[in-house]
């Protein structure tokens, strides 16, 4: 190849280059910006940030806590789902916690779904004054799972129990797991640090009605942990409760519920939803908190 011909093709490799780094890396991210700052659109472009006198407090996009110092619920205040993002809500580690349905036995890592799931229902159950009991939960609000162990057919499953474990339960001496026997085998609380895979692991449902009175959305972080949302019918069960905090009806409240539920996009996607920030904006403008 002659240097003339390697000149002409660097050359043209330069000019392709100025013109991409022109389009790609000017053009198109000022065309990007510039529609960005259409009324309408500039305040999403930002983050959809919510201002209470000039100083924001919060994001429409990004869920947030409504807890005190130690961490307890603010009674004035509709909770938010719960979050796995880091220590909760945190942007920097959106995220779940990876765990699926097959986590229904605690480690010493961490508690199973199963139980993380209990231990949301049966704290939402007394704080909003509802039943906050499920399936699969004991009553004091971890898995309710059991360790069946013995000889087993050739399916794998146990025929003739000689020991059955709560694995879910380091429960005391002076405490009784929650199933007393299981067929015909008293039940034994867990001890910490002890294995009990070798048993054949049975969840137990319970009496726990099908359709429970905390919904789903209040014992299950999102896919993000950043969710800003909550379902009407997790809403309207902290209604009574606001309404309590706050000395007003509870028509008053669920008034603003419904100023701050948006319903399907498009009429299809998604599902009916209340954003918390939005809500307990309204709640501190129009109704002063009794000191």
């Amino acid at each position: 190849m002659s240097f003339g011909n390697l000149v002409r093709r660097h050359w043209a490799a330069l000019r392709a280059l100025l013109v991409f780094t022109v389009l790609l890396g000017v053009a198109y991210p000022l065309t990007v910006w510039l529609v960005a700052q259409l009324p309408g659109l500039s305040g999403k472009a930002q983050g959809s940030i919510i201002r209470v006198g000039g100083k924001p407090v919060g994001s429409k996009l990004i869920g947030q806590s409504f807890t005190d110092n130690d961490g307890k619920p603010l009674p004035q205040y509709f909770q938010s789902r719960p979050s796995a993002a880091g220590d909760g809500y945190d942007p920097t580690a959106s995220g779940g916690s990876n765990l699926g349905p097959e986590s229904i036995v605690d480690t010493v890592a961490r508690p199973s779904l199963l139980t993380q799931v209990c231990t949301r229902s049966k704290a939402v159950g007394e704080l909003e004054g509802v039943d906050g009991l499920r399936p699969f939960c004991t009553a004091g609000g971890v898995g309710a799972v059991l360790s069946v162990i013995g000889p087993r057919d050739s399916r794998g499953n146990v025929v003739h129990p000689t020991r059955v474990v709560s694995v879910n339960e380091p429960c005391p001496i002076s405490r009784r797991p929650f199933r007393q026997t299981y067929d015909g085998v008293a039940v034994e609380c867990a001890k910490p640090g002890e294995d009990y895979s070798i048993g054949q692991i049975v969840p137990i449902r319970g009496a726990a009605p099908d359709n429970p009175a905390v919904p789903a959305d209040a014992v299950t972080a999102s896919g993000s942990g950043l969710d800003p949302d909550i379902s009407p019918a997790y809403a309207e069960i902290q209604v009574a409760r606001v309404a309590r905090a706050r000395h007003i009806s509870p028509a008053a409240v669920r008034d603003a519920v419904r100023d701050n539920l948006r319903g399907r996009d498009l009429g299809v996607f998604g599902e009916p939803r209340v954003n918390v920030l939005a809500l307990n904006l309204e709640l501190d403008r129009k109704y002063r908190v009794a000191g």
